[in-house]
């Protein structure tokens, strides 16, 4: 995953709000410490005096640190109260400190350390009753030494533990972020070349009827008219049929699966019921094998078993594997014949495109590149097909694509091709 430099700056800028909230928590508990520090004590403590006042100054200043350094904070907040309490001052002055930076260790630290703290925190409690024992009930100071720790202990751990699972949320809502990003690049880019394909489809293959045709027909232009002609028609029929295709794409692009088709022919050329035209399957392999003969080709079509009931995506599979086979033997194949072999089979359906050209091999037609190749295979790989592609022993080039029987829900029948 690529790192993302702007998020982990956040923590860093987000120090300075927790510094300054505890630097004016310190400074208030400093002077709430020593407006009470003035009150008489009870006896036998002695009043504060500047050696008493500094210690409490100090025990305020250390809690400025408590989120930063919390186990050294307490150890320091522990070791001035204790000679705070060996100098007779007033415990209870310095005593709220201790329990905060109990909290702290607490929140921040796992149980084991709060438990160590909480053991430290009760000592300098009962301390501060052994130091005048004639003060109170030592029972009294007992139970405090016991119940005030455990108190923060507690409250301390089910704050660390909210913050916790704060943090893993916000991590884990981070990474899902992230991973719906991907999915939509990913999904982004599987569009794009899946419209990348389909206008490779369309056009290399008309296009290239369109090509021999119009070249045939400025070829026989004076000397066989009715030739020129027919090639000329040829190209209209084509290039209507390209439109045709490059329309229904267009449509698709706009239009979601949610949207409805229009009610009735409209004013506009796109709201014409051509724009919803079916995608080319099987059925229309003839009009396909007429285009390439018409453009110089002799094909001839081979059927074998009942036809499949296809997806409408894998009978547009199919079709396109033969269309590019069929345009790569105009493009490629010099003058040749192609045979088209189709097979149902209960386990699926297999197609074979060959043809016997003796042209040399072009660049395109090397096994396994050309974008035409990688868009059958991609294609087929939708449909947990394969297809191979090479040159054959005894001469020319074959196309062989294998797709796996479909499931019977969603299908539709195909008519046997023409051919």
């Amino acid at each position: 995953m690529r790192p993302e430099p702007e998020p982990r700056q956040r923590p860093a800028k987000g120090r300075h709000r927790p510094l300054a909230v505890d630097s004016l928590l310190a400074t208030a508990y400093a002077g709430a410490s020593l407006l009470l520090g003035q009150e008489p004590p009870p006896a036998p403590w002695h009043a504060l005096d500047a050696t008493g006042t500094a210690l409490t100054v100090l025990v305020s200043a250390a809690l400025v640190a408590r989120r930063i350094a919390p186990v050294p904070v307490l150890a320091t907040v522990l070791a001035l109260w204790t000679l705070y309490i060996a100098g007779g001052y007033w415990p209870v002055v310095n005593s709220p400190a201790s329990l905060l930076a109990l909290y702290t260790v607490a929140a921040a630290r796992g149980t084991r350390t709060a438990g160590a703290g909480a053991a430290a925190v009760g000592a300098t409690w009962l301390f501060a009753g052994a130091v005048h024992a004639g003060y109170g009930s030592m029972k009294t100071v007992l139970v405090q030494a016991l119940a005030f720790p455990l108190v923060m202990v507690f409250f301390g751990r089910t704050a660390g533990r909210a913050a916790e699972r704060s943090h893993r949320l916000a991590e884990l809502t981070r990474r899902l972020r992230a991973e719906q990003e991907a999915r939509a690049l990913q999904a982004v880019t599987e569009e794009r070349l899946r419209i990348a394909r389909e206008l490779h489809d369309v056009v290399a293959h008309h296009m290239s009827v369109v090509s021999l045709q119009a070249g045939m027909a400025s070829y026989v232009f004076e000397g066989d008219p009715a030739t020129a002609r027919a090639a000329l028609g040829t190209i209209a029929a084509t290039s209507r049929e390209a439109l045709e295709e490059l329309r229904r794409l267009l449509t698709l692009l706009r239009t979601g699966p949610e949207d409805p088709p229009p009610a009735g022919p409209g004013p506009h050329e796109d709201d014409s019921p051509e724009r919803y035209t079916p995608a080319p399957g099987l059925d229309r392999l003839g009009e396909l094998l007429g285009r390439v003969r018409a453009a110089g080709t002799p094909v001839e079509l081979h059927v074998e078993g009942e036809p499949l009931a296809l997806p409408p995506g894998m009978d547009l599979c199919a079709y396109r594997v033969v269309q590019e086979a069929l345009t790569n033997v105009l493009r490629h194949a010099g003058p040749a014949t192609a045979t088209v072999t189709v097979r149902h089979r209960p386990q699926g359906l297999t197609m074979r495109i060959t043809d016997d050209g003796r042209a040399p091999a072009a660049p395109a037609r090397v096994p396994g590149t050309g974008h035409g190749l990688i868009g059958m295979r991609e294609r087929a790989r939708i449909y947990r097909g394969t297809v191979s592609a090479g040159p054959r022993p005894q001469g020319g080039f074959e196309v062989l694509l294998s797709l796996p029987a479909p499931a019977a829900e969603g299908t539709r029948p195909h008519g046997r091709p023409s051919p």
